[in-house]
C-alpha cells in the first residue's frame, strides 16, 4: 500500500480521553490508515497511511466529531477566459481535502472551502501555479499588489498595441489597399514588386506575431500541450495558420496546389492588433469594476493622533490598539472604531451608511473608522482596530460577495468546459468540408474559413458576463449601505414574492415609551409603577426598559427584586418587598389562572389606538393595565409603498395581540399579519407565509430573529441590530433605515437583469457568428467572413460585456434618503 505524508486534521468536539479514543478508533478503522494519534490539547488528529481526507472527515462527522473547515482565497494571474476559470476550478477540486472551489475571472481570485489541514493553502497555490496560472494566498498587501499588477498590465498592453498597430498598418495598406484601389495594386506591382511586397509583409507580420503577439503563444501553446486549450490557444492557432500558409506561399509556392498561392499576412497581423486592442479596452474597463472596493479602501486612515504617556503623537494605524485615546481635529477622518470621551461634533457617515445628514456625536456616542469629522474636535477611545473595524468588515464582505458564483452561472460552467475543444473540432470540420466541397482555390477558402472560426469564438465574453456584473452591482450596493454577505443572495433576492418584517426595532424605532398606567380601584398608580419597574429593571426587553425609564423619570426609587424570572414571550415575575409581582401579556395571566376583570375591555380600546397593552398582578390579583407605544420609523410607510409598487406582498410578524397587530397593519398598508407569535414560533410563521410556493425575505434585527433570518429564502438584517442577527443574515443594511430593503431589491433586480443581458449577448454572439464564420451563408449568398472582421467582432464582444456591466455604476437609490420629522411633530405611536 502506498504511504503518503502524515495527515493532520483539526477535530471539533473532543473534550476528554474517551473522545480521543473514539476518534482514534474511527480513524484507524478506515481503509489505508496505518496509524491514528489524537493530541487532545491541540485538538488534532494525526493519520499516517494513504487515507482520503474527505472520506475520513465524513466518518468522523458521523461519529459526532466534525473536522474544522477553513476558507482560503488565492490571487490567480494569467486567466483570460471562461475556459481558464473552469481549468483552475477542476485543478482545485481534485486536491485532497478540498470541499468546493469558486474562481472569479473579473477579480482574478479563487475561493476554496477545505478541511483545516496545515499547509494546504500553500499547496493549493502551488498546484494552480503548476497548471499554468501563477497563484499565491491573498494577504494584507494582495489588493495593492493586484492593483499595481493590473496597472502594469494596462501599460504593457498599451505599449504592445501601439507597436503592433505601427507594424500592422503598412501590411494592411500593402495588401488591402490593392484590393480596394486597383490603381494602388498596379503601383505596388510596378514599383516594389509583388513578391517583394509579400516579403515585406512577412517581415512586418513576423515582428507583430513574435513581438507584441508573443503573449498569445506563451500562454496558448502550453495550455494546448496540457490538453486544456483556452482563448490564447485559439488565437495562436488561427494566426499561426494564416502566417504559416502565407509564408509557404511566399517562399515555397510549389508546395501548394495550382492557383492556391495567396498570402494572408494582413489577417494574422490585424487579428493580433485587434485582439490586443480588445484586451486593452477590457483591462481598462475591468479596472473600473473594482472601483467601489478601491473607494472603500481609500476611506481608511493611514495614521492616528494617539495620546500616550501624556503626549499626543502621530502613529501608523497598525500601532493603534484597543483602549488607546485618539484625538481627531475638525475635518479629519476617524481613524478606527471607538467611543467619544470628550467633545461634540457632527460626523459625515454617508460613505458607510448612505445617510446624507451628518450624525451628532457627544460623549458616549460610537464612531466608525473611515467617516469624516465635522467642525468640532473629538477625543475618543479606540474599541475596534485593524481587521475588526466596521470598514474592514465591510470591505471583506464586499470582496466575498464579489467572488461568489451565482446559480445563473451554472450553464456557463457547463458550456465552457467543452467550448474551446468544440471550436477546435468545428474549425477542423470546416477545413475538411471546404477542402472537399469548396470552390477553387479550395485550400485558400478552407484556410480563411477555419481561421475565422478559431478567431471569432469568444469564451472571454462568457467568462466575464456574470462576475463583472456582480462586482459592480455589489460594490454599488455597498455604497448605498447594502451589504450582500452571500453572493447568491443577489440572485435569490430578485425572485422574492413576500417581504416579512419583524416589528419591534425594524418597522419601529425599537424604543417604546410608557403612555398609560391605569390601576384598579384601591391601588395607586405610582405604587404599582414602582413595583412593576423594579421587576422590569432586570429584564432586557425594550418594553421593560420603557417602564423602568418612566419610573425613574418620575423620581421613584426602585427596590431590589428577588427571585427574578423572565418568561420568554409572556412576561416576567419577581418578589419585591414581600410581594409577588407578575407583569406581561394577557396570555401569561390566562396561563397563571389570574382573572383580569374588566381590564381586557380597556386594553382593546388601547390596542385600537396602536398601543401595546400589558397587565400587572400583585400577590395573585390583577392590579393595573399598562400601555406602551413605539414610534414608527420615518422610512417605514414609504418603504412599504415602494415594495407594493414593486409588486411584492408585505407581511408583519409580531407577538402583539391580533387586534393591535391588525390596527398597525391597516395603518401602514401591510397585507398579511402573523400575530401573537412567540419568539420560537417565527420560523413556523414564515412557513405559513410561504404557502403556495412563495419565496420569502425576512427583515429583522434581534437575537430572537436569528432563526427566522436563517430559515427565510433571504434573511435581511438591520445593521443597528445584534451581531447574532447580522451573522445569520444573507444581506445586511448598514443603517436602520428601511429604504435599504427597497434599494437591496432594486440592486438585485437590476444586476440580475444586467447579467442576463451579458449572457444573452455572449451566447447569441457565439451561436450566431460561429456558423457564419464556418461559411454557412456561402452556398446561398456567396458570403464568407473575413478573419479580420472575426477578430474585430471577438475583441468587441468582451468589451461590450464589461462596458454593459459598468452601467450599474450609475445606479441611483430606488428610495431617496428619509429625513427625520421635525421635533414639534407628534410621534406616531405603534405597539412595541
Amino acid at each position: 500500500m502506498p504511504t503518503s505524508a502524515p495527515l493532520t486534521l483539526h477535530v471539533s468536539g473532543m473534550n476528554c480521553a474517551s473522545c480521543s479514543a473514539r476518534v482514534e478508533r474511527v480513524a484507524a478503522a478506515q481503509p489505508d490508515v496505518i496509524s491514528a494519534e489524537v493530541n487532545l490539547a491541540l485538538g488534532t488528529l494525526r493519520v499516517t497511511g494513504a487515507a482520503q481526507p474527505k472520506a475520513l472527515a465524513a466518518k468522523l462527522a458521523e461519529a459526532g466529531y466534525p473536522v474544522e473547515e477553513h476558507e482560503t482565497r488565492l490571487a490567480v494571474s494569467d486567466m483570460t477566459c471562461a475556459s481558464c476559470v473552469g481549468r483552475v476550478e477542476r485543478v482545485l477540486v481534485r486536491q485532497p481535502g478540498v470541499i468546493s472551489a469558486s474562481v472569479n475571472l473579473a477579480s482574478e481570485s479563487a475561493t476554496i472551502r477545505h478541511l483545516a489541514i496545515p499547509g494546504l493553502a500553500s499547496d493549493l497555490a502551488r498546484v494552480v501555479t503548476a497548471a499554468g496560472y501563477p497563484a499565491q494566498p491573498r494577504g494584507a498587501d494582495t489588493r495593492a499588489r493586484q492593483a499595481a499588477a493590473r496597472a502594469e498590465e494596462g501599460t504593457a498592453l498599451r505599449r504592445r498595441l501601439a507597436l503592433a498597430a505601427a507594424l500592422t498598418l503598412p501590411v494592411f495598406i500593402l495588401e488591402m489597399g490593392g484590393h480596394m484601389v486597383p490603381a494602388f495594386h498596379h503601383w505596388v506591382h510596378m514599383t516594389i514588386g509583388m513578391w517583394e511586397s509579400w516579403v515585406l509583409q512577412f517581415l512586418l507580420t513576423s515582428l507583430v506575431l513574435f513581438g507584441p503577439g508573443l503573449i498569445f503563444f506563451r500562454h496558448g501553446v502550453p495550455a494546448l500541450m496540457r490538453g486544456a486549450p483556452d482563448m490564447n490557444s485559439l488565437v495562436a492557432m488561427g494566426t499561426f495558420a494564416a502566417w504559416g500558409f502565407s509564408t509557404v506561399a511566399t517562399f515555397a509556392p510549389g508546395l501548394l496546389p495550382q492557383g492556391a498561392a495567396a498570402v494572408y499576412f494582413e489577417a494574422a497581423a490585424v487579428i493580433v492588433t485587434l485582439i490586443l486592442l480588445g484586451r486593452w479596452l477590457e483591462a481598462r474597463a475591468k479596472g473600473r469594476t473594482g472601483a467601489a472596493i478601491a473607494r472603500l479602501v481609500g476611506m481608511q486612515a493611514k495614521s492616528a493622533r494617539v495620546e500616550r504617556d501624556g503626549m499626543v503623537q502621530d502613529l501608523p494605524l497598525e500601532q493603534v490598539i484597543p483602549g488607546d485615546i485618539i484625538h481627531t481635529r475638525p475635518g479629519e477622518r476617524i481613524a478606527v472604531d471607538g467611543e467619544v470621551t470628550e467633545g461634540r461634533s457632527y460626523v459625515d457617515e454617508s460613505m458607510i451608511t448612505g445617510e446624507p445628514v451628518p450624525a451628532a456625536k457627544e460623549p458616549g456616542a460610537s464612531l466608525t473608522g473611515g467617516t469624516v469629522n465635522g467642525t468640532g474636535a473629538l477625543v475618543f477611545r479606540a474599541t475596534r482596530v485593524g481587521a475588526d473595524t466596521m470598514l474592514a468588515q465591510i470591505i471583506r464582505l464586499v470582496e466575498e460577495a464579489q467572488g461568489a458564483k451565482l446559480p445563473i452561472q451554472a450553464l456557463v460552467d457547463r458550456v465552457t468546459l467543452y467550448f474551446v475543444p468544440a471550436v477546435m473540432a468545428l474549425a477542423l470540420l470546416t477545413l475538411a468540408i471546404w477542402l472537399a466541397f469548396g470552390p477553387d482555390p479550395r485550400l485558400s477558402h478552407a484556410l480563411v474559413a477555419s481561421v475565422a472560426v478559431l478567431i471569432i469564438a469568444c469564451p472571454c465574453a462568457m467568462g466575464l458576463a456574470t462576475p463583472t456584473s456582480i462586482m459592480v452591482g455589489t460594490g454599488r450596493a455597498a455604497e448605498m449601505g447594502v451589504l450582500f454577505r452571500r453572493g447568491d443572495a443577489l440572485q435569490a433576492l430578485q425572485g422574492i414574492d413576500v417581504v416579512a418584517f419583524d416589528k419591534t426595532g425594524t418597522l419601529t424605532e425599537g424604543r417604546p415609551e410608557l403612555v398609560a398606567l391605569e390601576p384598579v380601584p384601591g391601588w395607586d398608580a405610582d405604587q404599582v409603577l414602582r413595583l412593576v419597574a423594579a421587576v422590569e429593571s432586570l429584564a432586557e426587553h425594550p418594553i421593560a426598559q420603557a417602564i423602568e425609564r418612566a419610573a425613574r423619570a418620575q423620581g421613584l426609587d426602585l427596590p431590589r427584586p428577588e427571585g427574578f424570572d423572565t418568561i420568554t414571550g409572556f412576561g416576567a415575575r419577581a418578589r419585591v418587598e414581600g410581594h409577588e409581582v407578575l407583569v406581561g401579556a394577557a396570555r401569561l395571566f390566562a396561563r397563571e389562572g389570574i382573572d383580569l376583570g374588566t381590564l381586557p375591555q380597556t386594553a382593546e380600546a388601547r390596542a385600537a389606538k396602536g398601543q401595546t397593552p400589558l397587565f400587572a398582578a400583585i400577590d395573585g390579583k390583577a392590579v393595573a393595565l399598562i400601555a406602551v407605544a413605539d414610534r414608527i420609523k420615518p422610512s417605514t410607510p414609504r418603504a412599504i409603498e415602494a415594495l407594493h409598487a414593486m409588486g411584492l406582498r408585505v407581511a408583519m410578524i409580531t407577538g402583539d395581540a391580533k387586534a393591535t397587530a391588525r390596527a398597525i397593519a391597516d395603518d401602514l398598508g401591510i397585507d398579511t399579519v402573523e400575530a401573537e407569535v412567540l419568539p420560537e414560533g417565527k420560523v413556523a410563521a414564515l412557513e405559513a407565509l410561504r404557502a403556495g410556493g412563495k419565496r420569502l425575505a425576512f427583515v429583522g434585527d434581534g437575537i430572537n430573529d436569528a432563526p427566522a433570518l436563517a430559515a427565510a429564502d433571504v434573511g435581511i438584517a438591520i445593521g443597528t441590530g445584534t451581531d447574532v442577527a447580522i451573522e445569520s443574515a444573507d444581506v445586511v443594511l448598514i443603517s436602520g433605515d428601511l429604504r435599504g430593503v427597497v434599494n437591496a431589491l432594486d440592486v438585485s433586480r437590476r444586476t440580475i437583469r444586467n447579467i442576463r443581458q451579458n449572457l444573452f449577448w455572449a451566447f447569441a454572439y457565439n451561436t450566431a457568428l460561429l456558423p457564419v464564420a464556418a461559411g454557412v451563408l456561402y452556398p446561398a449568398f456567396g458570403l464568407t467572413l473575413s478573419p479580420v472582421l472575426a477578430a474585430g467582432a471577438m475583441a468587441l464582444s468582451s468589451v461590450f460585456v464589461v462596458t454593459n456591466a459598468l452601467r450599474l455604476r450609475g445606479l441611483r437609490p430606488a428610495m431617496a434618503e428619509t429625513r427625520e420629522p421635525a421635533s414639534d411633530s407628534a410621534p406616531r405611536p405603534v405597539p412595541a
